[in-house]
C-alpha cells in the first residue's frame, strides 16, 4: 500500500494537483488555440457555469498556468491566454486525447 507521504512526493500526483479539475483541462485545451475572453470561453466550454469558469481561471492564474490581460476598461474586456507553463502542457493534452480516443470510448461501450 502506498503511504500518503509517498503520494505527496509523486510527480504525477503533484502534476494533477497543479492542473486541478477536469474543467481546467478543457479550459487549457481551448486556450491552446488562441487567447479568449471570458464569455467566449463560457460559450465554448459548454456545460461549465460562469462561477466555475471564474474560479478555475483565478486558480490557474494563481498557479501560473493562465495569464489575464485587461484589454480595455470601457467596456471592460479581459483576455485569457496560457503562460509558457500552461503551453508546456500541449504534449500532455495531446497524448491524453490520443489515449481517450483509443481507450475511453471503448470503456463506455463496455469493451476492454
Amino acid at each position: 500500500m502506498i503511504k500518503h507521504t509517498e503520494l505527496d512526493k509523486c510527480p504525477i500526483v503533484s502534476a494533477i494537483r497543479e492542473i486541478g479539475s477536469e474543467w481546467n483541462f478543457i479550459i487549457i485545451r481551448y486556450l491552446m488555440t488562441r487567447s479568449m475572453g471570458f464569455n467566449e470561453l463560457l460559450r465554448e466550454a459548454k456545460g461549465i457555469s460562469s462561477k466555475t469558469l471564474s474560479n478555475n481561471l483565478k486558480t490557474m492564474s494563481n498557479r501560473g498556468l493562465v495569464k489575464r490581460v485587461i484589454v480595455s476598461t470601457q467596456p471592460f474586456n479581459v483576455l485569457y491566454s496560457l503562460t509558457d507553463k500552461g503551453m508546456a502542457l500541449r504534449e500532455v493534452i495531446d497524448l491524453l486525447g490520443q489515449w481517450g480516443n483509443k481507450w475511453a470510448y471503448l470503456s463506455e461501450e463496455g469493451s476492454h
